[in-house]
Order: C-alpha cells, then sequence, then structure tokens
C-alpha cells in the first residue's frame, strides 16, 4: 500500500493527533496494570480515503497483554504497512512473551510513531533499533512531555525504585485544610469531590497518617458509580498500630486492601489481633519519631506500586515535602473560609517549592484546581 502524499506540517499534524487518542487511550488502565505501565496502541490505516483507525489497544490488567499485542490482533492483515502509534517505546526484551516490537515487525506495520521513551536498561532504545533494522520508518518524541506525564509513575519507580508521590490537598479560602479535633470538615463540593475519586481510581495507593485515620475515620475508596473496584490499596503511617478494628478503613478490607506501616516494637498483640481480619503489614525503619520515608517508598516499590496518593494530614504532607520526596503537587480550594482554629496547610499556591513547575489550572464548580509537577 502506497501511504498518500502529504506535506510534513501536515503528518506531523496527523501524527500529533492520534498520538493524542493513543494517550487517551492509556488512561483505560491506569492504575490495574501491576509493574507495567498503561501504554495504548493504535493502528491506523489510510488506503487512499484518509486514515482510519483499524486496531486500539490497552495494556491488559495485571500488566499482560501488552498494548500492541492486543492493537495488533484488532488490526490484523490489515495492520500490514500500517502505522501504529504506541505511547510507550515497545519493549524489546523476552520475558512470558515475544517482544512488542518483534511483533509489530512481524505484522508488516511500516511505521511505528512512538512518545515516552522507556528508561528500562532492556528496552531503552533497543525496541526502536529493532524497527529500524527490520526497515520500519521510526518517528520518536511525539507528545512524549504528555505521554511521561501521563506515566510518571512508571518512570520514577524505573528510575528512582520508589513510586511517584503526589500530594493532594483540598484548602479553604484562607489556606487552611480543617479544624483542629473536628474530623473531617467539608471544603470543597461534589463535582471537585468526583474529581478526587478519578486521580483514586488511577492511583495504586491512597497513604494518610494515624491522626487522620483516627480523627477523620475515612474509607479511602472510590464512590462514583462503575468504578467502584477501581479503588486502590489503602497505607497508614502507623508506627504503633493505634488503629482500631472497628475503623472504616478495616471494615473495608474485604472489598480494599489495607496495609499498616508499623514499627517492630510496636504491640504484637495489636498486630496479631489486625492481622487476624486481613490487615497487611509493612515494618518500617524509625526517624526522628517517624516513618523512614525512603525506605517505606522503597518496599512500596518492591510491593509493585508505582504511584501513591497522599492525602493526609498535614504533619504527613510537611513530612514528605521537607524530605523531598514529593514529585506532584495537587491542590482544591474551595471559596468558604475556616477562620479561627483552622490547621494551616503545609503548602499553598503562594508557596510552592522550588523545583517545581506549574502544569495546568482548572475549576470544578464552585473549587479551583492547580497541579506542580517536579521534572523526572
Amino acid at each position: 500500500m502506497a501511504r498518500p502524499e502529504r506535506s510534513k506540517a501536515e503528518q506531523e499534524s496527523l501524527d500529533r493527533r492520534f498520538m493524542a487518542a493513543a494517550l487517551r487511550l492509556s488512561r483505560k488502565n491506569a492504575g490495574r496494570t501491576s509493574t507495567n505501565p498503561s501504554v495504548g496502541t493504535l493502528i491506523v490505516r489510510d488506503d487512499g480515503d484518509g486514515p482510519k483507525i483499524v486496531g486500539t489497544g490497552v495494556t491488559a490488567v495485571g500488566g499482560r497483554p501488552h498494548a500492541e499485542t492486543e492493537a495488533l490482533a484488532e488490526a490484523g492483515e490489515l495492520a500490514r504497512d500500517a502505522t501504529a502509534y504506541v505511547t510507550l517505546e515497545p519493549c524489546a526484551h523476552h520475558g512470558s512473551t515475544p517482544p512488542c516490537a518483534n511483533a509489530l515487525v512481524n505484522a508488516g506495520v511500516a511505521r511505528v510513531v512512538g512518545a515516552a521513551s522507556d528508561p528500562d536498561p532492556r528496552v531503552s532504545g533497543r525496541g526502536y533499533a529493532i524497527l529500524r533494522a527490520a526497515d520500519v520508518e521510526v518517528v520518536e518524541k511525539v507528545l512524549a512531555a504528555e505521554a511521561a506525564e501521563q506515566m510518571a509513575g512508571y518512570l520514577i519507580r524505573s528510575l528512582k525504585k520508589r513510586p511517584e508521590v503526589i500530594l493532594k490537598l483540598a484548602l479553604s479560602s484562607d489556606g487552611r485544610i480543617g479544624r483542629e479535633g473536628e474530623g473531617q470538615v467539608a471544603i470543597t463540593g461534589e463535582i471537585a469531590r468526583r474529581e478526587v475519586y478519578l486521580m483514586r481510581a488511577e492511583a495504586d495507593a491512597i497513604l494518610v497518617g494515624i491522626g487522620t485515620a483516627l480523627e477523620d475515620d475515612p474509607a479511602l475508596t472510590v464512590r462514583l458509580p462503575g468504578l467502584e473496584n477501581r479503588s486502590p490499596a489503602r497505607i497508614v503511617l502507623d508506627r504503633q498500630i493505634r488503629l482500631p478494628e472497628t475503623s472504616k478503613l478495616v471494615s473495608g478490607i474485604d472489598r480494599v486492601p489495607l496495609y499498616v506501616a508499623a514499627c517492630l516494637e510496636a504491640d504484637p498483640h495489636r498486630r496479631a489481633a489486625l492481622e487476624r481480619v486481613g490487615v497487611r503489614f509493612i515494618g518500617t525503619e524509625t526517624h526522628e519519631g517517624g516513618v523512614a520515608l525512603p525506605e517505606l517508598l522503597e518496599d512500596l516499590a518492591a510491593l509493585g506500586m508505582a504511584s501513591v496518593l497522599v492525602e493526609g494530614g498535614a504533619k504527613v504532607a510537611r513530612t514528605f515535602l521537607a524530605e523531598g520526596l514529593v514529585d506532584r503537587i495537587v491542590l482544591f480550594q474551595g471559596p468558604e473560609a475556616i477562620g479561627a482554629g483552622g490547621v494551616a496547610s503545609p503548602v499553598d499556591a503562594n508557596h510552592i517549592p522550588a523545583g517545581f513547575r506549574k502544569l495546568r489550572d482548572m475549576r470544578f464548580g464552585e473549587d479551583s484546581y492547580a497541579e506542580w509537577v517536579r521534572d523526572i
């Protein structure tokens, strides 16, 4: 099949258009692909009457099959002489299945457009090399920044051996995140809360301190119709194992995993009681009277977690920030003030740590949203 003649600008515009679609597709299984990233692949064919998507694929739940395999299977013979849009460089190593780069070659794909490069030394540059050696045209780094942002958890876990840490806070108009001793305080509206549920659905875990667990008694689940099964694991920093068996976190353990990060000196009877009802424990080291966070994050990465959403409280957020372990800051801000007795936020839009750049602003009803990221 001879491809239609296009100018360089027309082809670049077309490549960005289909890569953007592949990136949207890749979000489908975000947070559900174990140690693999959620990758999107489109197979696009043009027989002279305009480009058409003939195959789509996204990394399957659990991490296998890969997106390329799924898209090629859907396209069948239509993949021959077509273009594949892949949000991450195709894998080049033999695991439980042959490399995706070889699968694209064997399917007769004529052109591969890639977004993010894979830092895995088994892949980095090698996937593209396999394609080029087979005379497949390769175009790299199309919407690479957008792809890297979307799969930051995988990239950070590969490069830093820890999960991406996303700090999420809801602030009142006067910069408070709650009131002392009053448990949960409604700061944002329903639309913003739904966005938080979507963030949870795409994360591998949610983390809070024991103070938040005791004061708020949160469930930390996804409560959107149709997405209830997307609730990530919950993690509580609880050195002395103070979490009660009657908490919502424990009562929901039959549906969503719960991890408690506790020190070795904690009460063994409390540990045994929680283990009997299904709580999983992560042994932690102590640093300045608290959980040693870098070591904990290494343990979470070893468990296959690539992204952790830190939701509270102020002390935990402050510690993550002080130790330089936050990769993304997400601030929701409601229109109402809390006033006297409010708990000051450890960070606000006017006091973002050095090294972060603002990524986006949005509004959800009456609430504002701002996001900052640190380059990987």
